[in-house]
């Protein structure tokens, strides 16, 4: 498969798309705090208005994605959130860019990340053949697991390197880099059967989502999903406060500080490709999460010498970034294996709508805490709030995997074939 031009092409343009997409976390409210003095408040909303696009557009994305020709969606994502990003520091330098127009251009950003996000996975049925599905995800998986670990990381060094409207301009570069690869796939999709009607459209989106709550694998899934990336957007707006502001490191400092969990990331792939079939699916994706979240409750105890506590926070960061790339990539080898190919994009949707959809609240709750509490005893909330998943995990069909992969499970008679896929 590796062989194939337009796999290379694909797998290129979506690990630069991901990597400039979670930078793009980091680098833009970094920007706020820095270059805008953004407050608490201020900066949960920015964080919020780049999440909120998975709350309203992704089950009609999903929908969208299987009517048009992938590649053409993600090369016209990638272009937009290319000229987005760049906007940003060019009205910075003409001492335009305030608060106002950072929320405009995040949420447009946010958006087309919704698009690229679920059309390279229905890209990927469409350019490759059936029995290299696995291998074809485990790519493409892997890269976004990486870079929702390491992309916040590397967000974090390039603003300790570059200063923050610099750091921003990397995003546009990813995203350039994402749009010039993508563009060299040479496979003509053909186009899926357009239907135009609403009704069609909410009997699609309605399909996906009575599948993933038909199966208590997938409802599993995204309830313990939901609870994590909640509480986690939660702390990361106290966190880059706590950093900065209680910790009092400098921007170097945090940049290091992030940048562990690169390492760490790459650490939990290697382990993701054998501990599941060694100790069973359901033993790892519990233990794993329970020693993410776990290993976080040492930072609000953190005190004393800068030295030892960024040492002490590398070391948490990269714990905490191999067990979370571990539950990762053994979630999605999970949900691909029940999934049957011909529902595949609406399940992503559907998973992402559920998992992902309340992370603008999160936000919102990081600020709320940071603006009425301290910002220790902030962090201490939102990492227990996060314990909530894998306790949940524990508690449902999920803990009790084995070491195979579950089968596909059934597909109702009234979910209509993907057009295009070979």
């Amino acid at each position: 498969m590796w062989r194939d031009h337009d796999f290379r092409s694909l797998w290129a343009g979506q690990t630069a798309s991901q990597f400039g997409a979670q930078a793009g976390q980091v680098t833009v409210p970094l920007l706020a705090v820095v270059a805008l003095n953004a407050d608490a408040t201020q900066l949960g909303a920015l964080r919020a208005v780049q999440q909120v696009p998975i709350l309203l557009f992704s089950l009609f994305v999903g929908v969208w994605v299987d009517r048009w020709r992938s590649r053409n969606v993600m090369v016209l994502a990638d272009f937009g959130r290319a000229v987005a990003l760049a906007a940003i520091p060019v009205a910075f330098l003409f001492g335009v860019l305030g608060i106002p127009l950072l929320l405009v251009l995040g949420f447009l950003v946010g958006v087309l990340t919704v698009f690229f996000d679920v059309a390279y996975q229905a890209a990927l049925v469409r350019l490759v053949r059936r029995d290299q599905l696995v291998q074809g995800n485990s790519a493409l998986e892997g890269s976004r697991s990486a870079a929702q670990i390491g992309g916040p990381a590397l967000g974090g060094a390039l603003v300790s390197l570059l200063t923050a409207p610099i750091a921003v301009v990397t995003g546009a570069f990813f995203f350039t880099v994402s749009f010039l690869s993508i563009r060299r796939i040479r496979h003509r999709e053909p186009i899926p059967r357009h239907v135009e009607r609403p009704a069609r459209m909410r009997r699609q989106i309605a399909e996906g989502l009575r599948f993933v709550v038909g199966d208590p694998s997938l409802r599993a899934v995204g309830l313990a999903s939901a609870l994590f990336h909640f509480f986690f957007a939660a702390l990361m707006t106290v966190y880059l406060l706590f950093l900065s502001r209680t910790l009092h490191l400098s921007a170097t400092a945090v940049g290091l500080v992030l940048a562990a969990m690169g390492p760490g990331a790459l650490v939990g792939s290697v382990l993701s490709a054998r501990l599941p079939k060694r100790f069973g699916y359901g033993v790892v994706l519990v233990s794993s999460a329970v020693f993410a979240e776990g290993v976080m409750l040492f930072v609000p105890a953190l005190r004393g010498s800068a030295a030892l506590t960024i040492a002490a926070l590398m070391a948490i960061n990269f714990l905490f970034s191999a067990f979370s790339q571990l539950v990762d990539v053994t979630v999605m080898a999970v949900r691909q294996s029940i999934t049957p190919l011909s529902i595949q994009g609406r399940v992503v949707a559907t998973l992402d709508f559920v998992g992902m959809g309340l992370t603008p609240l999160g936000s919102l709750l990081g600020g709320f805490l940071a603006t009425r509490l301290d910002l220790r005893t902030g962090v201490l909330l939102t990492v227990i709030g996060m314990l909530l998943s894998p306790l949940f995990m524990a508690l449902s069909p999920l803990a009790r995997l084995g070491r195979e992969l579950p089968a596909p499970a059934a597909l109702g008679p009234e979910a209509p074939p993907v057009g295009g896929s070979p």
